[in-house]
């Protein structure tokens, strides 16, 4: 959801603006899985993402670091201050800090798994990007379909228009058939330059998304129409119960939590400081030292106390979190899956009922205005039935791509199985 909102917000900034990316090498006509290619290489977001998982590596290697040796100079019994060479002993040696074997390695699976996490984010912000750049696309084919109609139904009105007109010259119909010919002709030509409009706005969004300049041209390879699918919802359950991020996001902060918990009850055991020195006193011998010193857990109870307790409620939290998601995935997954069935049943009433019958109401009304047996009220009804159906089929193609594109989202991976996010 984090992801979502931000994606969002920055989408609004972007498209007032323009990103500072630009891919002027890229393709000229693109397909769908070249866009994917292209976000998942320009997208600012998901570089961000990308150099705050190599972060996350990095503090793994902070946390197997040793702790530097010291090296220590100790100058006594000196006659003046500051009279080093006539002091009456000294030492001069090195000492090392070292944890209670285990502790350094702990401590760097904790950071290790930090790092899961942040690539389970990484990979959650993957798959909103990889489903908004194909609501882009899928949105810029409609609104050329769209276009395409548009066209058609301007063409229409003006055969319209013709057909009025040379009856009128015949004395057929009365002069104000032609005029409102003339005004349906004028509304498609103006509905077409709106249709225009949307096909630009939809490809300056998805130049967003893709980190191009948005009104840089944009040319697709594609169709809105993509087959039908198998949809199992309880196999597509399982499958979102092994690929979605947010569990491995979770599991990983739950074993991060358990061994936080480890390293609280490890903290009782004591660390070392290990010392060797040369020992110079005036008059005498030199000799060697070696030191040893134990940290002493004496005062248990204060932070060792409080910080297994933090642990132990985190894991607790994170259970139950976790069960939530479940409970969530499980949910989404089955309205996405139904979501996509209603939308392939719109699509085959579409093709086997609806589109037919306009098709043939429209070229009735035709030949009756032709055979002077209807008024152009009738035409321009039927007409209007023709292209508004034509639309919703474009509607009803691009409803079930784009709820294919959000059943993937609800999975966690593409339905035939190969990823786009890494």
């Amino acid at each position: 959801m984090k992801q979502t909102l931000i994606l969002c917000a920055t989408l609004a900034a972007g498209l007032l603006s323009g990103p500072a990316l630009s891919g002027r090498d890229a393709p000229t006509a693109l397909t769908l899985d070249q866009c994917v290619s292209i976000a998942l290489s320009n997208n600012p977001l998901w570089l961000s993402a990308e150099e705050d998982y190599q972060a996350s590596l990095a503090r793994v290697l902070q946390a197997k670091a040793f702790a530097q040796p010291a090296l220590q100079w100790d100058s006594d019994l000196q006659p003046k201050p500051l009279s080093f060479g006539r002091s009456g002993e000294s030492y001069f040696g090195v000492s090392q800090f070292l944890e209670f074997p285990g502790k350094r390695l702990l401590r760097a699976k904790i950071a290790g798994l930090e790092a899961e996490a942040v690539l389970a984010d990484r990979r959650l912000l993957g798959l909103e990007i990889v489903f908004r750049v194909k609501e882009a696309f899928y949105g810029v084919l409609l609104a050329e379909e769209k276009r395409t109609y548009a066209g058609q139904d301007l063409e229409l009105s003006r055969d319209f228009l013709r057909k009025a007109e040379a009856k009128f010259q015949a004395g057929d119909v009365a002069k104000m058939e032609v005029l409102r010919a003339g005004v349906e002709a004028s509304k498609a030509a103006t509905a077409l330059k709106l249709s225009e409009s949307d096909v630009l706005l939809a490809k300056a969004r998805l130049n967003y998304y893709i980190g191009r300049t948005k009104f840089e041209p944009l040319d697709l390879r594609g169709d809105l129409f993509r087959e039908p699918v198998s949809i199992d919802a309880e196999v597509l359950r399982r499958r979102a119960l092994s690929a979605r991020p947010e569990l491995a996001r979770i599991r990983a902060q739950r074993d991060g939590e358990s061994k936080k918990k480890t390293m609280g009850l490890m903290s009782y055991l004591p660390d070392f400081d290990l010392g060797f020195f040369r020992h110079r006193i005036a008059g005498e011998i030199s000799t060697w030292d070696f030191t040893l010193s134990i940290d002493i857990p004496l005062f248990f109870w204060q932070p060792a106390r409080g910080e297994i307790a933090e642990a132990g409620a985190n894991i607790r939290s994170l259970d139950r979190r976790s069960q939530d998601l479940i409970n969530r995935i499980s949910l989404e997954v089955r309205q996405a899956g139904l979501n996509a069935e209603t939308a392939a049943g719109q699509i085959a009433m579409f093709k086997n009922e609806i589109l037919g019958q306009a098709e043939d109401v429209y070229n009735l009304a035709l030949f009756s205005f032709q055979e002077g047996e209807t008024s152009g009220i009738e035409l321009i009804e039927a007409r209007r039935t023709l292209i508004e159906s034509r639309k919703a089929y474009a509607d009803a193609l691009y409803n079930f791509s784009v709820t294919l594109a959000e059943l993937e989202k609800s999975v966690g991976e593409p339905l035939e199985g190969v990823s786009d996010v890494q």
